[in-house]
């Protein structure tokens, strides 16, 4: 919505920028141009500044540690030696 609302608002600086600014030859259309870019510019960036786009989450506190955990656990499977994960409960 807020990008949607800053786009509007630049085509429509850049529209009314157009329209203000006399076609004449010697001035041409880059004055009109130019000014709504100017225009557009500083009320993107006053609209894009109005708040943090991104706000950390509140930090959340764990008491104690769960209460089961794995732990890798050595055994003989006939072959050799290999190792699995065990999940151990206290």
């Amino acid at each position: 919505m807020k990008k949607t609302f800053a786009a509007f608002v630049a085509v429509a600086t850049i529209a009314g920028a157009l329209a203000a600014t006399p076609a004449s030859a010697q001035r041409g259309v880059g004055v009109g141009i130019a000014a709504g870019l100017l225009g557009g510019a500083i009320i993107g960036g006053a609209i894009a500044s109005s708040r943090p786009a991104y706000a950390a989450p509140a930090p959340v506190y764990v008491d104690d540690y769960p209460a089961c955990r794995l732990v890798r656990e050595r055994f003989w499977d006939g072959y050799g030696w290999r190792v699995r994960r065990v999940e151990v409960c206290d």
